[in-house]
Formats: structure tokens, sequence, C-alpha cells
């Protein structure tokens, strides 16, 4: 295998693990409406059970997004004419997930500096908000990569917008978002507690079947157009994977932390499967190219010089060890599950002009 394919396979395997990581984060924000609220609780009480729901990723949604920074850095130097092809045909859709993203930053970092209701109700607005669009916009982008730009002979973006809104797009979009609430879900009944376990129980219960139903539409989709033989093995996988998850979650009981266990890693089985079937379906093309196929730009055209895939093969080799080991660390301290009594009391400043007067 020539270390273009390496470096494409690493891509591949870096937005997997974004995509699997960061996926829970998107869900646990999708997911923050509809589990903050009981039948006569105050909105004190609301509030701390969106507490709870932020804690559960407070330690590692940053970290995360560390993995799609890496991705980006590594298809900017291993396949410059890909970035820029890319970044170029799908730019209102990229800047749709820069900004989503920016939103979430700035909406989890500030909402306990200030202790008032409308402020906190505006940053659970720009979670919400920082956590759908990205969700679908990953999931609308890949798809229009598998399925193909108009990019003519001197590999440019010939298109409109038009061209990026199409029924196998907009499905694409849909998956992403269904895959990652359940993702969020079940990774909330594994880091929480009492009765906020068994609301992310219930959710996820609901919302498995839901998933695995549109997401084998689009894997089946996927393989039947622009699939080869061998990427129908992860798009079984996939199937298999949400099929399980849905079949787990779905049984009634006590909550179980071995069953918690077993649907998080199916839906996390789901993610890998599904993004080797989308960057499977794209070998050995990085950008197909609609109007005519011998315009598509391949792995080999698009790959850097042989000396610069080595110099940064080799510093990957030093640096990626660490970051892996760094992040499994955090992961393992901050394990323990987490409930409404570990919530301490706001300590955040009051929102009144006149505060400076007094």
């Amino acid at each position: 295998m020539s270390l273009p394919e390496i470096w494409f396979l690493a891509i591949a395997v870096l937005f997997g693990g974004y995509f699997l990581l960061e996926g829970f984060d998107f869900g646990v924000g999708m997911l923050m409406p509809f589990l903050d609220r009981r039948r006569g609780e105050t909105p004190a009480e609301g509030d701390t059970r969106r507490r709870v729901l932020l804690n559960t990723i407070g330690p590692v949604w940053d970290g995360n997004e560390v993995w799609v920074i890496t991705a980006v850095g590594a298809m900017f130097a291993a396949f410059p004419a890909w970035y820029a092809g890319m970044l170029s045909a799908l730019y209102l859709p990229m800047l749709l997930v820069l900004v989503g993203l920016i939103l979430r930053v700035v909406a989890i970092e500030w909402r306990g500096k200030i202790d008032d209701p409308r402020w906190r109700r505006w940053c659970d607005v720009g979670i919400g908000a920082g956590s759908w669009i990205p969700a679908f916009v990953w999931g609308m982008a890949f798809a229009n990569l598998v399925r193909g730009l108009p990019v003519d002979a001197a590999g440019r973006f010939v298109g409109g917008v038009g061209d990026l809104v199409s029924p196998y797009a907009l499905l694409g979009g849909l998956t992403t978002v269904a895959v990652f609430v359940v993702h969020g879900a079940v990774f909330l009944s594994l880091k929480t507690g009492g009765e906020m376990r068994g609301a992310a129980t219930r959710a996820a219960r609901r919302l498995a079947p839901v998933g695995a139903v549109v997401a084998a539409v689009f894997v089946g989709w996927t393989q039947a157009v622009h699939g080869h033989g061998w990427t129908a093995a992860p798009a079984a996988v996939c199937v298999g994977a949400l099929a399980a998850t849905a079949a787990v979650a779905g049984v009634r009981g006590e909550p179980s932390a071995r069953r918690e266990a077993i649907a998080f890693a199916t839906t996390s089985v789901a993610i890998v499967a599904l993004t080797a079937l989308v960057f499977g379906s794209l070998w050995p093309a990085v950008i197909p190219s609609t109007i005519d196929p011998a315009y598509s730009l391949t792995i080999a055209d698009a790959a850097s010089s042989a000396y610069t895939l080595r110099i940064i093969s080799w510093a990957s080799l030093v640096v990626l060890p660490v970051v892996i080991g760094y992040q499994a660390w955090t992961y393992w301290v901050f394990r323990q599950r987490i409930s409404l009594h570990h919530i301490p009391e706001s300590i955040g400043l009051p929102l009144r002009r006149d505060v400076g007067a007094r």
C-alpha cells in the first residue's frame, strides 16, 4: 500500500474517531430540551437537570473536537488538492458547521458565568443550535462527496448551492442526526444516575428503532448506488449494530449497566462502520465528478509529494500516541456517573446593569 493510500485511511480513521466521540456530544446537546423537564418542577430544578446533562460531556467535549482539527489538518498536509476542492465546493456547509461549533463553544463556556434564567435560556439555545446544525451538515457534506460534485477538468467546482441539496444529501444529514442522537441517549444512560438515567434510557428506547430505520435506508442507498463489493461488509455491520442497539435499548425493566455498555458499544461500532462505508465508497477518488468520471480527483492526483508524506508520517508516529493516551486518561478520570445531587449551587454573577454602581 502506498503512502497516499495510507494517509487516506488515516484521515478516514480520524473522521471516524471524531464522529464516534463528538457524536455523543452532539446527541447530548440535541436531547437537552427534551430531558430537562419534569412535571411540577421549579425552574431551578429544571436548570439542575440541564447541568447534569452538560456535566456528562463537560470534561471531554473540547478534547473530542481535536479529532476534526487533526483530520482537516492531515487533509491539508497530505492532500492539499482535496482540502482545497472540498472546502471550496462545500464552502457554505462548512461555514455552517463552523458557526454551529462556535455557538456551542461560547454557550457551554459562558452558560455558568451569569446566574440569570434568561442568560441560560439563550445559552441553551446556542448549545442546541451548535449541536443540531453540525450533526446535520456533516452528514449532508459527506453524502455530497460520495454522490459526487460538479467538478470540471481543472478541478474547479462549477455548481451552486442547489447542487448540494439532493434527496440523498438530505438523507445523509438526517442519518447523522438520527445516529448521533441515539448515541447521545445511550451515552447519557451510561453516564448518569437516578432519575436522569431513567429518562435517558427511555429516550434511547424510543429513538433507537427510528435511528436504525433511517440509517438502514441511507446505508442501503449508498451501497446500492455508490458502494463496492467490499463495502457491503461495513454496510451490513452498521445496520446490524444499530438493530442490536434498538434491541438492547428496547428491553424493559430496570436500567442495567451491562445493557447500557452493550448499547454504547453497538452505536460506536455503527458509527465506525458508517464512516468506513462512506470513505470506502469514495475510494479511489476523493472528489468524484458528476460531469465526467475522468474529471474526478483521485487519491494519487490529490496527494502531496512523497517527501512531505514521509515527514508528516514520522511526526504523526511521535505525536498521535501522546494525544490518544492523554484523552484515554481523561475519560478514565471522569468515568463516574453524575446525578442531580452532584450538582452544586450556581455561583454565577448576577445579570444586572446596576451591579457596578453598588
